[in-house]
């Protein structure tokens, strides 16, 4: 890793491990003249970056657009749940509302009211509405987007902030047709609402826009993953992740990718517990930082969306009982952890043999180089290796059993 890097090899380092490569290089550096605690010192900043990192969305449109079922669904809740958005047929939103996440609370969707109405004119609307503190902006209609749509959209810009525009309720665009009794091609009708959308914006002054044409409540058909995907891929290396892993779990995939992201953590983690010293716990053959251990085994829990809210929650939403949900997780990772449970997780892995080098830490060898087989690195790695690796196949097994999946 000596010399300087191309923009390629910078983007994969910090896609494989949070850091950048003058952070690795940083790394490098003070090991070698600080030790292990100074290198300690870097990583907690890391994990104290990703755990802290914000992300706040903001959803504006008219009355009746579905902003607040969309947002509902994006938090992965019905829009019964007693923590979901408000939805009505009347304006609701007076004044941006904040509604986080239910594991992730720094991960937000802002209900905002829509612009041009008597209370927020236009004039008036970017201050109101504190504009600077959202990373990006869903402009939502259902109908077809009209000139306040487009004139925030121009504001927004200015701000050199990133915007999508979103129409909803595309099934009961088709549904309306089928009372109605109109035969009709449904590629076709996509086709024609989304240049009529493009061509109003164009009328209105937004050159080229990119227009998402989905369902809140049919969430595999249309544009739904097309606009994820865009979203994630807009975001820089450690907002994605923190979007991904906000995501609610309708697919196998997803939970793929949160546990690639939160395998990332796993050496970090295991460099602190083999930084710290060892905290024995008796009846182990082994010592590592049992703190360390429970935090994280319980982050993993909430990501993938097996605690016993998102099951609940999850049960709800695909009219399935809990217990079916539960009874494909596996057992010790479902209830409470505490260093009992660490016991048994480490009676069920195979015996540690393998070498820092074997762990994957070929960007950083000079940490990877002081931890033997057997310290209490290799132990954390390990054990946090197997209990994401139990906890994604169970998370798997839920959404299987939930949406039905062969």
């Amino acid at each position: 890793m000596e010399g300087a890097c191309s923009s390629q090899q910078v983007a994969q380092f910090e896609n494989d491990t949070f850091f950048t490569q003058e952070e690795l290089n940083k790394l490098k550096s003070d090991f070698k003249t600080g030790g292990v605690e100074k290198v300690k010192y870097l990583i907690e900043q890391k994990l104290a970056e990703l755990d802290n990192t914000e992300l706040n969305i903001a959803v504006t449109g008219e009355t009746g657009t579905g902003k607040s079922t969309f947002i509902n669904v994006m938090r992965g809740l019905r829009n019964t749940d007693p923590r979901a958005a408000k939805v009505g047929i009347r304006e609701s939103t007076m004044e941006p509302t904040r509604y986080p996440h239910p594991n992730l609370p720094n991960v937000c969707y802002w209900d905002l009211p829509g612009i041009g109405s008597t209370k927020f004119p236009s004039a008036t609307y970017l201050r109101e509405m504190k504009f600077e503190r959202y990373n990006f902006f869903i402009i939502i209609s259902a109908c077809r987007f009209k000139e306040n749509d487009a004139k925030l959209a121009k504001e927004i810009k200015q701000l050199r902030k990133i915007f999508y525009f979103v129409r909803t309720k595309i099934d009961q665009d088709f549904y309306s047709m089928r009372m109605a009794g109109k035969e009709y091609n449904e590629e076709n009708e996509l086709k024609y609402i989304r240049s009529d959308c493009i061509k109003k914006l164009g009328e209105a002054g937004i050159q080229t826009p990119t227009v998402f044409l989905i369902s809140s409540f049919e969430q595999d058909r249309y544009d739904f993953n097309r606009l994820n995907k865009t979203l994630e891929d807009d975001l820089p290396n450690i907002k994605k992740s923190v979007f991904v892993l906000a995501y609610p779990n309708r697919s196998v995939d997803i939970i793929q990718q949160k546990s690639k992201i939160l395998q990332k953590r796993i050496w970090m983690l295991a460099t602190l517990s083999g930084a710290v010293g060892a905290v024995p716990v008796p009846g182990l053959s082994f010592a590592c930082d049992i703190s360390i251990l429970i935090g994280a085994i319980i982050h993993f829990r909430k990501c993938l969306c097996l605690d016993e809210a998102s099951l609940q929650g999850l049960a709800s939403i695909t009219n399935k009982s809990v217990e079916e949900l539960k009874a494909v997780v596996k057992a010790p990772l479902l209830g409470k952890i505490d260093k009992d449970i660490i016991r048994r997780l480490r009676w069920g892995t195979t015996a540690v043999a393998i070498s820092a080098v074997e762990v994957g830490l070929d960007f950083i060898p000079v940490i990877g180089s002081i931890f033997g087989a057997g310290s209490s690195f290799v132990m954390t790695y390990t054990i946090l290796t197997d209990a994401l690796k139990d906890l994604t196949e169970s998370a798997e097994r839920v959404v299987k059993v939930a949406y039905d999946i062969d």
